[in-house]
């Protein structure tokens, strides 16, 4: 009978072989056995793969409900039910816990979303004077100008970098890759910060392809660039909850007002699906209802 840790390096293997997910989302999956792990094996009690049960998972589901926001649970569920999975194809278990274990309804919480003139308000407060700055205000033009996710964008290399044809290539979830359309007004923050600033840094080995590079010439990481953003946010006294991802959905918002269509918005965006791309409707009711004024017989 299989154990814990064979079983979860196991997963682990079938994950990245089978599966071929990201290593983030590797990550992810295995962060989550662990807690269930965790929680049943410890100095009190052990259990064991074999005999766990649906009550087994409800307890601690019940306990991480007490802490955890819906929708930090149902991700913790779908870790969860992907392993039980794993486990069945395996025949190292005969019966799925989590079989009947149901996912907490989530609201769809609208993004906040920036308008034109607060992003050039956070850009103004930039002090271009410092070498970070003009690598800053990259940042921001490249996040909104292209729409990226935080992890695209600090993943960007030189090489991606397709200017004379208008587009950069972008790795996304899953490490699927796209090529984004860029313009030259981005284009120009771009080669100003590479041209000025980065070229005058001394680049750490394993880094010189990497676009945004931090004081000490090594990749940006996620927590640098909500730093940057709610530093920004902070000194143009927006009073909102900004964060990157604030960013792309302005990007995505103010496609559809200025009159792009949804399909367009969801291949720039990345989005495997057109339903995840449809939260956007929700964000323009204005423009939805002078359409309906605009072009329906009964208006």
């Amino acid at each position: 009978m299989i154990n814990w840790n064979e079983a979860i390096h196991d997963f682990k293997l079938y994950l990245k072989l089978e599966k071929q997910l990201s290593d983030n989302s590797i990550a992810a999956y295995i962060n989550d056995v662990n807690k269930l792990y965790t929680f049943f094996n410890n100095e009190e009690s052990t259990l064991s793969l074999s005999e766990i049960n649906e009550t087994h998972v409800k307890e601690f589901i019940y306990q991480i409900a007490e802490f955890a926001e819906p929708a930090t649970q149902s991700r913790l569920l779908s870790g969860l039910r992907m392993f039980f999975k794993y486990l069945m194809l395996e025949n190292e278990l005969s019966y799925n816990p989590m079989e009947l274990i149901e996912s907490p309804k989530i609201s769809r919480k609208l993004p906040d979303v920036l308008s034109v003139e607060e992003i050039d308000q956070m850009i103004a407060t930039i002090d271009l004077s410092l070498p970070e700055g003009e690598r800053n205000r990259a940042i921001i033009e490249t996040l909104y100008g292209c729409g990226l996710r935080v992890s695209e964008l600090i993943n960007l290399h030189l090489s991606d970098l397709f200017f004379e044809e208008g587009f950069i290539k972008v790795t996304g979830k899953g490490d699927k890759q796209r090529f984004v359309p860029i313009s030259d007004y981005t284009q120009r923050y771009i080669n100003i910060y590479i041209d000025h600033i980065r070229a005058k840094q001394k680049i750490h080995r394993d880094f010189e392809d990497i676009l945004f590079l931090n004081r000490r010439g090594k990749q940006l990481t996620r927590v640098m660039i909500f730093y940057i953003i709610k530093d920004l946010t902070a000194k143009a006294n927006i009073n909102k909850r900004v964060s990157p991802h604030s960013l792309r959905h302005s990007f995505a918002t103010h496609l559809l007002e200025n009159g792009a269509d949804l399909r367009s918005i969801q291949l720039l965006l990345g989005h495997e699906s057109i339903t995840t791309t449809e939260i956007y409707l929700h964000l323009d009711r204005q423009a939805l209802h002078e359409t309906l004024k605009k072009f329906h017989p009964r208006s």
